[in-house]
């Protein structure tokens, strides 16, 4: 997916969850983190960096979908 990224929830949500599978850490905040670091380049974490972070909050935290 990295080829091709846009300044939108579903591409950002895409490009979220297949950094999340490559991070090994423990801690889930930290692990957010991390994943929020290499995302740094994306343009939905770049225009809307608030609503990046709610996100994966909710992804991980709400829909516990890494669990």
């Amino acid at each position: 997916m990295k080829d091709k990224l846009y300044d939108n929830a579903d591409s950002f949500a895409m490009s979220f969850d297949e950094e999340w599978e490559n991070v090994d850490c423990d801690d889930i905040r930290l692990k957010i983190d991390k994943v929020l670091e290499l995302l740094s380049d994306h343009p939905f974490l770049i225009s809307n960096p608030e609503n990046a972070r709610k996100m994966s909050e909710f992804r991980i935290f709400s829909l516990k979908k890494f669990q």
